[in-house]
């Protein structure tokens, strides 16, 4: 267990049910689906940032976890600048690629409503443990629980995939059919692999059924799912960043409504 993996936080954020996190996730991200301005993600973006502090994750956590955000927010911004639809003044034509004021000001709105989107579903999530997120969805969201172990039990095979994977690789390195053709070896693995998978869900399917996990009636939990005052506050603060972006780009005039008529 490397120190990224450690469950010992000391933020608030970090004790509150998963089910919240969820929901609060959800409820920072719909605004800023629906709009493509700079205004309501600039504004959503500060004030996470706050939210962030109380998280309990270091910088280095912080960085390591984060970065395919911050590597896939400017390559999207990049794509919609060269590529987004012009208006405006032109700054750069060469075949198909069109730089202009208007692919500008919509790449700018894109880089940050990805940035405001994805980081607060990561930093949320960083300390959510599976066992934890499936009592909370089966008791506090009253998902089926069929369809909620099920789910659990196939998140923790996902660890023994890169095992398996290695020790094939392993065993095949050791019998010499490893040294060339890498993809012809790929396709090899993947297919081994595949049908190891396959097998061992099988018997994981039948072990659960065995011991009544599949039975039609309601089932009994170890430990207690809680939602109580801390997690209705975290709720809380999702639907104020909302509010608050959504508020300060209907006054900036930048509101743009992606779903509306054009």
């Amino acid at each position: 267990m490397t120190l990224l993996d450690t469950r010992a936080r000391t933020g608030a954020v970090a004790r509150i049910n998963p089910v919240a996190k969820l929901a609060a996730s959800a409820l920072i991200a719909v605004p800023l689906i629906l709009t493509l301005d700079p205004v309501s993600a600039a504004v959503a973006l500060v004030l996470e940032c706050v939210l962030f502090v109380f998280a309990g994750l270091t910088w280095r956590e912080f960085w390591v976890r984060t970065w395919p955000v911050w590597l896939a927010a400017p390559l999207t911004a990049l794509t919609i600048a060269l590529y987004g639809e012009a208006s405006g003044e032109i700054y750069l034509e060469w075949f198909v690629v069109r730089v202009s004021e208007g692919s500008l000001a919509l790449a700018l709105a894109a880089f940050l409503r990805v940035l405001a989107v994805a980081l607060p579903s990561v930093v949320l999530f960083v300390t959510v443990d599976p066992t934890d997120l499936a009592d909370g969805l089966a008791q506090v969201a009253h998902l089926p629980a069929r369809f909620v172990l099920g789910a659990l039990a196939g998140l923790r095979m996902v660890g023994l995939f890169l095992d398996d994977w290695r020790a094939l690789e392993l065993a095949r390195r050791a019998r010499g059919v490893a040294d060339r053709g890498r993809i012809r070896r790929f396709v090899g693995m993947a297919f081994a692999l595949l049908v190891l998978s396959i097998r061992r869900g099988s018997k994981l399917a039948t072990a659960m059924e065995a011991r009544g996990f599949g039975a039609p009636v309601p089932r009994t939990w170890a430990r207690t799912s809680r939602f109580g005052a801390a997690e209705w506050g975290l709720l809380a603060i999702g639907a104020a960043i909302s509010a608050l972006a959504v508020g300060a780009a209907v006054l900036a005039g930048t509101w743009n409504f992606i779903l509306g008529p054009r």
